[in-house]
């Protein structure tokens, strides 16, 4: 058999869903036919590409080179499409295309850029990782992205793209059970938190390996929960079964608070980037001016991050 983009695609689904189950769906296929077309691509390289566990579809080494090079013709295929679909109708008017991980943030920058350009034509792609992000950028498939890089592991930002920093350092908070021990401090230490079990998202961007470097330098080894979907996550932590770092913006789920952690031992750099020359400087200006406001505006409403804000004499957007 013969590799194609549609194989290509498949393993990339695969691969983002962790599970052969929710990539058939994904694709509009059954799962006992993308099962069998998975067997025949791993057929035609001649490796296992994916273990199959109660965890879910996770790549192998041999997976992980493949998908890195399937990715880009992924991507780049998908851009071709889309360049040639707007050619053929003649696609008229402006048009917007933005990006963001999740975030509080997001409802609101969306909101001013629809009054700012209230004819533009404006849609919002949601992802896990930044990087994947960066690669929709380079690959014309957005024209702007608000994105986060964690302390200490830089991401992979292709040629052509550039960031603008919103702020150097923001810290991440934890997620705990109302009634936990630590949750009535006002603030939390990574060692009172050795014995909890830890939810991260195995998709996002080094959070599981950010989150092991900051106990290891407290000599600390904890317990890691791979969670993807927010709302079991939620629950885990309403109920005391586990706690989960998250943004200072976060709003507390019902049953949970959100508190800083000493020392800041986890932060991210927040930014704004575009293709260099994609967009017209004044509009590219009021884009991250609105970015600003609305990030503004989601602190506001974080009484545990105001208080952090305060206790440091902080203005936000200073790093």
């Amino acid at each position: 058999m013969e590799l194609e983009v549609r194989h290509l695609r498949a393993l990339c689904a695969i691969a983002d869903t962790g599970s052969v189950r929710k990539a058939a769906l994904q694709l509009g296929m059954t799962q006992p036919s993308l099962t069998t077309q998975l067997r025949r691509i791993e057929g035609a390289v001649g490796g296992l590409l994916f273990t199959r566990g109660q965890t879910g579809s996770r790549p192998t080494p041999l997976g992980h080179t493949v998908l890195l090079r399937a990715r880009p013709i992924v991507a780049e295929m998908a851009a071709l499409v889309t360049a040639a679909r707007n050619a053929a109708v003649g696609a008229g008017g402006e048009r917007l295309r933005v990006g963001s991980v999740g975030s509080r943030v997001v409802t609101g920058w969306l909101r001013r850029i629809h009054a700012r350009f209230p004819d533009a034509d404006i849609t919002i792609h949601i992802e896990v990782s930044a990087n994947t992000l960066l690669q929709l950028l380079a690959t014309n498939q957005l024209d702007v992205a608000f994105v986060q890089e964690t302390e200490g592991f830089p991401l992979a930002v292709p040629p052509g793209v550039e960031r603008r920093v919103l702020t150097a350092r923001e810290p991440k908070f934890v997620a705990l059970a109302a009634g936990h021990p630590a949750a009535g401090r006002p603030v939390v230490k990574l060692a009172e938190l050795a014995d909890e079990s830890w939810i991260v998202d195995p998709t996002a961007d080094h959070e599981w390996a950010a989150l092991c470097r900051a106990f290891a330098a407290t000599g600390l080894d904890p317990r890691l929960i791979h969670v993807r979907d927010n709302t079991t996550a939620a629950d885990l932590v309403a109920s005391g079964e586990a706690v989960r770092p998250c943004q200072p913006t976060a709003e507390p789920a019902p049953g949970t608070v959100v508190r800083p952690l000493h020392g800041d031992p986890l932060t991210a750099e927040l930014s704004l980037a575009a293709r260099t020359c994609a967009l017209p400087l004044p509009e590219l200006d009021a884009l991250f001016t609105d970015l600003e406001a609305a990030y503004e505006e989601a602190a506001t409403r974080s009484p545990a991050y105001q208080s952090w804000l305060d206790a440091r004499g902080t203005a936000l957007f200073r790093g």
